[in-house]
C-alpha cells in the first residue's frame, strides 16, 4: 500500500500500475490522515494516474480525516483539469447510481410510508426566526429572505401562474405574492404549517390556491385537472434526491413552454466539490427533461454563529449561494 501511495504523491505513473497489478487495493488510503491514493494523485497534478485510479475503482468521494475529497485536493492545489475530470466521473457514477436506485422505486414507493414521513408526523414550532421540528433542526430560517426573493424575482418575471411546493415560514410565498402573479398554488403537507397559514388569511387571499397534502398526492390531481403553470419553486423537508427527481419528472406536464423553474439548493452544503457533482448532476437530469439549466452566484456574506443558536445543526456553510434558474 505504501508504495502505491508513495508512487501516486511522486507522480510515477508506472510505479503506480505495477503496484495496482500487483493487487494493491485502489482504494488505498493513508492511515496517518486518511489521504488516499487519488487524494494525492489528484493534489499533485498527476492527471494520468487519476484517470488510472478511477479505472481500477478508487471511490471519487472518499473523505480524508478532514473530511477532504480528491476533487477537494484538486480545486486547493488549483488543477482545474483534474477538478473536471473527476466531476465529469462524479456524476456519471451518480447518475448511474439514481437510475438503479429510481428502478426498484415505484415498487417499494407503492406500500411505503411517504419519504417525509416521520418530519409530517411530529410537531413544529415557530421561534422567532426559525421554523423547528422537535429535535431542533430548522426546517426554515430568517437568513434565507434574500434567497427567497431572488428566487421570486426569478419565478414571478412573467407575472404569470406560479406554484410552490413547500411553505414553512411564508418566506417565499410571501415574495411571490407580493410580485402580483396571475395565479399562486401553494402546496403544503405539515398539518401545523397549515394551520399557521390558515390562521395568517393565506386560504383567504385573492388569486392563491393552497392545496393540502404531500406533493406527491397533489401534483397528479392538478395534472388531471389541466393546470398549466409559468413557474414552479421547490423546497421540502425530509425528502430524498429520489423525491426530487420525481417531481422533476412531473414538470413539463406541469409548466408551459418557456416556464421557469427552480429549486432551494441545499444540495451537500458542507463539502464545496460534493456541491458542485451534485449541481452538475441536478443539471443533465433536468436537461435531459428539455431544460436549460444555469446557477448563478448569490453572495451571501459569512452566516455567524448567532446566526445558528438554538439550532442543532447547520445546514448550510458556504458564502456563496447558487440559485438554479431552468428554463423549459
Amino acid at each position: 500500500m505504501d508504495a502505491l501511495l508513495d508512487a501516486c504523491t511522486a507522480g510515477d505513473l508506472a510505479a503506480v500500475t505495477t503496484s495496482l497489478a500487483a493487487g494493491t487495493p485502489a482504494h488505498s488510503q493513508r492511515d496517518s490522515d486518511g489521504a488516499s491514493a487519488l487524494m494525492l494523485a489528484a493534489g499533485g497534478g498527476h492527471a494520468e494516474i487519476v484517470q488510472a485510479l478511477l479505472r481500477a475503482g478508487a471511490p471519487w468521494n472518499a473523505l480524508d480525516r478532514c473530511d477532504r475529497c480528491a476533487g477537494n485536493y484538486a480545486l486547493d492545489a488549483s488543477h482545474q483539469s483534474i477538478v473536471d475530470a473527476l466531476v465529469e466521473h462524479a456524476v456519471r457514477a451518480e447518475l448511474l447510481l439514481a437510475a438503479v436506485e429510481d428502478e426498484g422505486l415505484p415498487a417499494a414507493a407503492a406500500a411505503a410510508a411517504p419519504p417525509n414521513h416521520e418530519y409530517l408526523s411530529r410537531a413544529v414550532r415557530y421561534e422567532g426566526d426559525k421554523l423547528l421540528d422537535t429535535a431542533d433542526d430548522a426546517v426554515m430560517m430568517e437568513w434565507e429572505r434574500p434567497l427567497m426573493e431572488a428566487h421570486a424575482e426569478r419565478l414571478c418575471a412573467t407575472k404569470g401562474d406560479v406554484l410552490n411546493v413547500g411553505f414553512g415560514m411564508g418566506i417565499v410565498d410571501g415574495a411571490i405574492a407580493a410580485r402580483a402573479p396571475r395565479s399562486h398554488v401553494i402546496i403544503e403537507a405539515h398539518p401545523e404549517v397549515l394551520a399557521r397559514m390558515r390562521r395568517d388569511g393565506w386560504y383567504e387571499r385573492a388569486g392563491v390556491r393552497v392545496c393540502e397534502g404531500a406533493w406527491q398526492d397533489v401534483l397528479p390531481k392538478l395534472i388531471a385537472e389541466g393546470v398549466q403553470l409559468d413557474a414552479a419553486y421547490f423546497d421540502t423537508y425530509g425528502e430524498r434526491d429520489a423525491d426530487m427527481r420525481a417531481f422533476h419528472a412531473a414538470l413539463p406536464k406541469l409548466l408551459r413552454p418557456g416556464g421557469l423553474y427552480s429549486f432551494f439548493n441545499g444540495l451537500c452544503p458542507f463539502n464545496l466539490f460534493f456541491q458542485g457533482v451534485a449541481c452538475q448532476t441536478v443539471k443533465v437530469e433536468l436537461e435531459a427533461l428539455g431544460f436549460a439549466v444555469a446557477f448563478e452566484a448569490v453572495e451571501l456574506g459569512p452566516l455567524g454563529d448567532a446566526t445558528w443558536d438554538g439550532v442543532r445543526r447547520r445546514y448550510f456553510q458556504a458564502d456563496t449561494y447558487y440559485l438554479p434558474h431552468c428554463i423549459l
